[in-house]
């Protein structure tokens, strides 16, 4: 994401030019205002932090659908462990919004940041926030995987499963390739668009690790096995893709101890999500 075409409505407040008059016109043109807009639907979940928000709304003028992250009072503590992970010092929404800056000459598709802020204090951060562009034609592959998963009837949809499969080891490792992590690699996350590109949502929790790069390699690809439903990936299609995403023809006993790691911690999780009745995708 270039920054040449951002323009400064106030200290710490940047939109991008083609957007300005629209965010003058919805009366966005200062941090106060980001923060007290009600947007068309809150997207608030149980689970989220009481410092995170997140809203959806409709640029009418421009045809365009955008949402907005908002991080509000991030308890000190969180932030000082944000500083030491990721090796320095920025505000919780640029967590989300720098690394696309790495991932696009990679070929990794990342929604389209329109505007972003932030306020400090003395040392700490107050708010941040980030708008972002709907992924338009895109939808996640959690809530659908494209058609020929669901009928493996003739080798043709095999041909093309096995290409789909082959396209998210690709996209997967040119990922991990540039050194970063995402820490929450599930299905849900990354979407499929006009039926043929990748793209990564959710970046807020990504970071390079250094000392311990493999451990959360080991996590993101747990992640997504997790992620992948039982019924219709099948294990050939998870070893194809695990192949694949190493750029090996068959597994060798490093492989064979990576992948039997990614079962038990996978299976660690599932015992506890079962517990509380969740749903365990490749379980199914």
């Amino acid at each position: 994401m270039s920054e040449d075409n951002f323009i400064k409505f106030e200290d710490g407040f940047f939109v991008d030019a083609d957007y300005a008059e629209s965010f003058r016109k919805l009366g966005l043109t200062s941090i106060d205002a980001v923060f007290n807009f009600q947007g068309d639907e809150n997207l608030h979940k149980s689970n989220m932090a009481k410092h995170r928000s997140r809203l959806k709304f409709d640029l009418a003028d421009m045809g365009k659908t955008l949402f907005l992250k908002r991080y509000n009072h991030v308890p000190k503590i969180t932030q000082i462990k944000n500083w030491v992970s990721r090796k320095n010092k920025a505000s919780t929404a640029d967590y989300d919004r720098l690394p696309t800056q790495d991932l696009e000459p990679a070929g990794i598709g990342t929604p389209k940041t329109i505007a972003y802020g932030s306020q400090w204090g003395s040392m700490f951060e107050k708010r941040s926030f980030m708008f972002m562009e709907n992924v338009e034609g895109g939808v996640s592959l959690e809530e659908k995987l494209p058609e020929y998963f669901y009928d493996a009837g003739l080798p043709p949809r095999h041909k093309l499963r096995c290409e789909f499969i082959n396209k998210l080891a690709d996209f997967t490792r040119r990922f991990h390739d540039t050194g970063y992590r995402h820490r929450d690699y599930y299905l849900c996350h990354i979407f499929l668009v006009d039926e043929k590109d990748l793209c990564l949502i959710d970046m807020h929790r990504s970071f390079k690790p250094s000392l311990s790069s493999e451990k959360y390699r080991l996590k993101d690809i747990t992640q997504l096995h997790y992620s992948a439903p039982g019924d219709i990936i099948s294990q050939a299609d998870r070893l194809r893709f695990y192949l694949r995403y190493r750029g090996k023809d068959k597994p060798d006993d490093s492989d064979r101890e990576f992948l039997r790691k990614v079962k038990r911690k996978a299976w660690r999780v599932a015992v506890h999500d079962i517990k509380h009745g969740r749903t365990v995708p490749f379980a199914k």
